[in-house]
Formats: C-alpha cells, sequence, structure tokens
C-alpha cells in the first residue's frame, strides 16, 4: 500500500497570485537589500502587507526598482514548482528557521524558476504570467521596520 506524503494543513486562504508575487518580493528584498525573509505577512486579493527589517528606509528611487524587478520577473513567465524533501535532504541555502515548530518531517519546496526557492505549504500559481502586473501602492519605514503594501491586477 502507498503511502502518501504528511504534511501540515494549510490554516489559511491565500489568493494564489499575491501569494507568489510576496515569494518574489521576499527574494527581490534579500537580493537588494540583504535583509532575512518576512517574518509576518498579510497576504489578499485586495491589498497585502509585508514587512522587512532594514537599517534604513529605502529611497524612493529603490522602491521604484524594487516593483520593477518584480514586474520583470512576472513577464519572464518562470515556472512554479515544487519538489518533497526530508529535513536531511535540504539544499544548499534553504533556510528553515521561519518553520513552526510543528512542521513535518516532509517538507513542500516551492521553486520560482531558478529565481526562489523556500518552504512553503501555501498556494500559488504555475507561472509567474499568471500573477498579473505587480504594484506598489505604499511604504512606511518605523523603527527598523519597512512595509510595503502591494496588490497585484490581473
Amino acid at each position: 500500500m502507498e503511502q502518501g506524503i504528511l504534511l501540515n494543513e494549510h490554516n489559511k486562504a491565500e489568493f494564489p497570485p499575491a501569494h507568489t508575487a510576496e515569494h518574489l518580493l521576499n527574494q527581490t528584498m534579500g537580493r537588494m537589500f540583504g535583509c532575512e525573509r518576512s517574518k509576518n505577512a498579510h497576504i489578499e486579493r485586495k491589498k497585502s502587507k509585508i514587512n522587512f527589517l532594514l537599517s534604513q528606509c529605502p529611497t524612493p528611487e529603490q522602491v521604484a526598482e524594487i516593483e520593477r524587478r518584480i514586474n520583470e520577473l512576472i513577464a519572464q513567465d518562470l515556472p512554479v514548482t515544487y519538489e518533497f524533501v526530508t529535513r536531511d535532504n535540504i539544499p544548499e541555502g534553504v533556510k528553515l528557521d521561519k518553520l513552526p515548530e510543528d512542521a513535518s518531517e516532509t517538507l513542500r519546496l516551492v521553486r520560482i524558476g531558478d529565481y526562489d526557492i523556500c518552504p512553503c505549504i501555501g498556494t500559488h500559481v504555475a507561472s509567474t504570467r499568471e500573477i498579473g502586473q505587480f504594484k506598489i501602492t505604499s511604504t512606511s519605514f518605523n523603527e527598523g521596520s519597512f512595509r510595503i503594501v502591494f496588490k497585484v491586477i490581473q
């Protein structure tokens, strides 16, 4: 008898285009500013919010560049794929520090082309072109926390 892979259940409904855009945003922020992936995000259909720990507020030009880079990635039509691995077979560079304490032994890694890979149990589009346009609607900076509010326009 074949046994299925047991993963943690996802506790919320997400809008796959915005959630996939969140992955691109996390990777882009890390590449541009050397920061860690966000520890908290609120992703919804109408608008999404995500915070990053930064030592200083990005300039308006840097914010425009974040948006430009993400829209460029979307236009590349990168495939979004999944692989299942055990904790002792994690690819180099994949961090597990944001997993909940009760995360299962088998993890699902989400890859977006060669641009991003991370463990995730959320819902995603099949390719970045399905995201639509990424638009940063506002930003704020308070005591080292840089908040980006964004939406995806389909």
